[in-house]
């Protein structure tokens, strides 16, 4: 599956699991941009055209981060990021109006469909 060219925002991941998405998610060409804060991440999603937001799995910062988006009428997928995968925490997220949940450790082919999904309906609530 080809993956789409586009920038992405990882939002207050803190660096060892920022590099293992890395590795398995982006392909030489794309982005991404590192965020500390949700206004840092809102300030880069506009500069930056991000397509994809990857965001702590922390419920208080995904949960600040999809309100201040949805405050400010701003679409984009946010898919919520776990060192250890739980059912409980995917559908917490799901309910807090993330795009989707992904846990470590990363395999790239489910990284791509991932983006690739996320991607694409965003595209279709927007049209």
């Amino acid at each position: 599956m080809p993956m789409p060219t586009t920038n992405f925002i990882l939002h207050e991941l803190d660096e060892r699991l920022a590099a293992q998405l890395c590795r398995a998610a982006f392909k030489p060409g794309q982005a991404f941009y590192l965020a500390r804060s949700t206004s840092e991440c809102l300030s880069l999603a506009e500069r930056v055209r991000a397509g994809v937001v990857f965001c702590n799995s922390e419920p208080r910062r995904y949960q600040a981060l999809l309100n201040e988006m949805k405050r400010q009428g701003l679409r984009l997928p946010v898919i919520v990021v776990s060192r250890i995968p739980e059912v409980s925490e995917w559908l917490d997220a799901l309910d807090a109006g993330a795009s989707d949940y992904c846990a470590a450790p990363f395999e790239p082919q489910h990284m791509a469909w991932l983006i690739e999904s996320s991607l694409l309906a965003s595209r279709q609530m927007a049209a």
